[in-house]
This record gives structure tokens, C-alpha cells and sequence, in this order.
């Protein structure tokens, strides 16, 4: 590659990314609605293979993903929000508790001035902030509709989403057939692999991750109210959209839960069956869920995972957290193949260039023959 293609491909990148900071604000529904398209539309190429027109394929998925959305919407947010004000009434149980066993064991434990542990204080902030954090809906919609700008914004947003995902379902196809038609000829074959492996690793994440997450959330839903948790419906949903980043969700759901099921039965014998109910899921999700539902083709870490989204939440906002696994998947398939490149390069110590993902044979030893003959 020349210089100057050097240059207008580095010029190209800086001029994307300063697109995706300056258009940041426009660009979340847009984002969604690829995102959404995504996802569904291997089921319209399954349609498609069944005799069914596109627009009518796009039209069966289109139907389903409202449907399924509006369904959990009318059964989870209602129940959600009635075992938080539940988890949320208890506040008063919580101090009770941490002064009588939680203050007694941490002063004889460690020794500490009675007087050093004010639980008074710490209920009355607990109380603080589970009002304000009851308010939360009630202050946002409210500050939405103080602004007939803000309310008109947050409306458009709302239908545009599904009318950006239709079309972009309706046309996915024809789009990546336009996009692979304006490639460079002798960059088209490489630039189409790496597609391929990009779509493999976020079509494993992606999809299999999200059905994993809804099955999480349900075996931990179904553990903790078969254990008599009040809250094991919000705490099961916590857990299991959590679960994103492997093992997050199996921490922050066994915390929650934890703590509510003491606050509940305000005995710590019950944290053995809330620990069983969670080491059951993670047995599952890592012998059954995972390997069924995600594969073995993911390849990014969950560290990496956690830096992308963080890493993108802070330089984009919301809009970097919808950009960050899909970056994060381009990098991962771009660092692979230098790896490669790296193993069959002189710099390495390979005599000879190897191609992608053939392995490298250490050299055999030289025979090396007596020149005297015996006579």
C-alpha cells in the first residue's frame, strides 16, 4: 500500500470517528434499529428459504419482536416494580438487623468503640436514598414534560426505532451486497473474510449471549422463589441481565440476593440455599447454556468485554456502549490475523510465511553420514 492510500485511509478513520462524536446524539435510535436488525434477520433468511417474499419474512419478524417486547413490558414492569417497593419497604428490617446481629459481631470481632458504629445514621440514609430512588420515574417523566422539546425528542425517538429497524431488515441484504460492491477488487477478499469472522464471533455473543441471559434469569427466577424469597423475581432479573459479562451477573445476583434473603428470614442458614440456587445456575449455564447457546467461537474475554463497554460509555456516552462490542469484536478479528502475520514473519524467527492458521513445524535434524567407508 502507497503512501497516499496510507494517508486517505487514515483520514478516513479520523473522519469517522469525529462523525460518531459530532452525530452522537442522533445516533442512538439508529443504532438500536441496526442492532435489532441484526438480530432478526437470519430468521427472515430462514423465512426466505420457506417460499415466503422478503417484505412478508420481514413483516413475520417485525410482528414477533413487537409482540414479544410489548409482552414482557405488560408482565415484567409491573412485577419488577412491585417487588422493588417491596425490597424498598424493608428498609427499617435492614437497620434492625445490622444492629442487633450485624453491630454485636463486628464490635467483638474487631475490637471496635460501640460508639463508632452508627446504624441510626445509616438508616436514615438508607432511607434517603431509597426515596430518591423511588422518585426516579416519577422526576424523569416529570422533567420530560416540563420540556416540550425534551417530550418531542424522546417521542420521535420512540417510533423511529421500529421504523429504522424495518427498513433496515427489509434491506439488509441488498445493503451488504452494495457495500461488498464498493470494496477495492483486490481488497474485497480479505475484507470479506474478516466480515465473516466479525459476524461469527458477534453473532455467538450477541444472540447466544442474550438467550443465555433470558434462560440465567429464569433459572435464577425459579431457584429463589422455590428457596421463599419475596424479591427472587427482581433479584432473578438483576442476576441474568447482568450476565452479559460472564460471571457479573453470577456476583451481583448472589449480593442481592443474599442480602435480601436476609433481610427477609433474618437468618444467615438461608444464604446456603440462596448459594446453592446460584452455583446450580453457573453449572448450567457453563456445561449446557454456553456451549449450546453461545459455542465455542465467541473469542473475546470477559475482561475485554467490560473495557469496551465502560471504555465506550465514557467517550460516547450511550451511544459508545451500543458501538462497543462490535468494535470490540472488528479489533479482536484484526489482532488475530497480526498475530498470524506476526508467527509467519522473519521478525518472528519462521523461515518461511505461514497462512493463516497453519501451524509452525519445528525443523527436522539433518542426517549427517560418515564420508569414511568402511573398506
Amino acid at each position: 500500500m502507497s503512501d497516499i492510500k496510507r494517508w486517505w485511509w487514515l483520514g478516513a478513520i479520523v473522519l469517522l470517528g469525529w462523525l460518531v462524536v459530532a452525530l452522537s446524539p442522533i445516533l442512538s435510535p439508529f443504532l438500536l434499529g441496526a442492532i435489532l436488525a441484526y438480530l432478526g434477520d437470519p430468521v427472515a433468511d430462514w423465512l426466505e428459504t420457506k417460499k415466503i417474499p422478503r417484505t412478508w419474512a420481514v413483516v413475520i419478524v417485525f410482528t414477533l419482536f413487537s409482540l414479544v417486547g410489548l409482552l414482557l413490558l405488560l408482565m415484567m414492569i409491573p412485577l419488577l416494580k412491585q417487588q422493588a417497593d417491596l425490597f424498598s419497604s424493608k428498609s427499617a428490617v435492614v437497620s434492625g438487623w445490622f444492629e442487633t446481629q450485624a453491630k454485636p459481631w463486628l464490635v467483638s470481632t474487631f475490637d471496635l468503640p460501640q460508639g463508632q458504629l452508627d446504624f441510626e445514621s445509616l438508616h436514615d440514609a438508607f432511607g434517603e436514598q431509597i426515596g430518591g430512588a423511588s422518585g426516579i420515574v416519577a422526576s424523569l417523566f416529570k422533567s420530560l414534560t416540563s420540556s416540550g422539546m425534551a417530550l418531542f425528542g424522546w417521542l420521535g425517538n420512540l417510533v423511529l426505532v421500529p421504523v429504522v429497524t424495518f427498513y433496515l431488515l427489509r434491506d439488509w441484504d441488498d445493503l451488504v451486497a452494495r457495500i461488498r460492491s464498493l470494496l477495492p477488487r483486490h481488497m474485497e477478499p480479505v475484507v470479506v473474510q474478516l466480515g465473516d469472522e466479525c459476524d461469527t464471533v458477534l453473532s455467538a455473543f450477541v444472540r447466544g449471549q442474550l438467550m443465555v441471559m433470558m434462560a440465567l434469569g429464569l433459572i435464577y427466577s425459579i431457584g429463589l422463589w422455590m428457596v421463599g424469597l419475596d424479591v427472587a423475581l427482581l433479584a432473578g432479573f438483576i442476576a441474568g441481565l447482568a450476565s452479559i459479562v460472564p460471571y457479573l451477573g453470577f456476583i451481583i445476583g448472589i449480593l442481592f440476593a443474599s442480602i435480601a434473603a436476609l433481610i427477609q428470614f433474618g437468618d444467615a442458614s438461608i444464604l446456603l440455599f440462596v448459594a446453592i440456587v446460584f452455583i446450580v445456575g453457573q453449572m448450567l449455564e457453563g456445561m449446557v447454556l454456553t456451549p449450546l447457546l453461545v459455542g465455542d467461537k465467541i473469542g473475546l474475554h470477559p475482561v475485554a468485554v467490560i473495557f469496551a463497554i465502560l471504555a465506550g460509555g465514557q467517550l460516547f456516552g450511550f451511544t459508545g456502549v451500543l458501538l462497543a462490542l462490535p468494535v470490540a469484536a472488528v479489533i479482536m478479528v484484526l489482532l488475530r490475523h497480526a498475530h498470524d502475520k506476526y508467527l509467519g514473519s522473519v521478525l518472528y524467527g519462521a523461515t518461511v510465511p505461514l497462512s493463516s492458521g497453519e501451524e509452525i513445524k519445528e525443523p527436522e535434524p539433518e542426517v549427517v553420514t560418515n564420508p569414511i567407508k568402511e573398506e
